[in-house]
């Protein structure tokens, strides 16, 4: 399924503020200039979409996950570490005890990995690519249920206004995370299961 392009903007953002907590208001009055690129499960190509984003970019890569056992978007991951790209993970403290989940594997790649404990869930979803100016957000968690059998939707946001606005989010909810020290078990493979 190809994404809805070009969804009318402040329709998008006051949902996505909606989404986020915040007032529609202040993200309406703080956002312009912003294109859209909307995705919806099951089976929509969400996870294609954030693999060949990732796949593109070129600086910073910062991540806010639920749920993260997507063996795809796990490798892309990893493969954009690889060339350089710095990747940063801020993930719910479910992400310590999941069985398969993607947070050992990006820690044992040499991944900045942190835990946001401070909320009875870190429920956020965002990705925001430096380069490319662009975010991914939505309630599509990266994980396989969510793109095969949940409906779920995903945006992805062309704004420079918008990401400066989730960055410093992001930061926020990093500054209080702790860094993941691992299990112990020492994975080296991305998750096996994606949930």
């Amino acid at each position: 399924m190809r994404p809805i392009p070009r969804l009318v903007a402040s329709l998008a953002l006051c949902l996505f503020a909606l989404a986020a907590g915040a007032p529609a208001s202040q993200a309406a009055q703080s956002v312009k200039n912003v294109t859209v690129d909307v995705y919806f499960s099951p089976r929509g190509g969400a996870t294609d979409a954030i693999v060949q984003l990732i796949g593109q970019e070129q600086k910073t890569i910062l991540m806010q996950a639920y749920s993260f056992t997507s063996t795809p978007i796990a490798k892309a991951l990893y493969e954009a570490h690889k060339r350089g790209v710095q990747v940063v993970a801020v993930l719910d403290k479910s992400q310590r005890s999941e069985k398969y989940s993607g947070a050992d594997f990006l820690k044992n790649a040499g991944i900045t990995v942190v835990i946001d404990a401070q909320h009875a869930i870190a429920h956020n979803k965002i990705i925001c690519l430096l380069s490319q100016a662009t975010c991914v957000g939505g309630s599509f968690n990266y994980s396989r249920a969510a793109e095969d059998q949940n409906a779920e939707n995903m945006m992805v946001f062309h704004s420079p206004d918008l990401m400066t606005a989730l960055i410093e989010n992001i930061k926020v909810h990093y500054g209080h995370s702790e860094v993941y020290e691992g299990r112990g078990e020492g994975p080296s493979a991305p998750p096996r299961r994606r949930r």
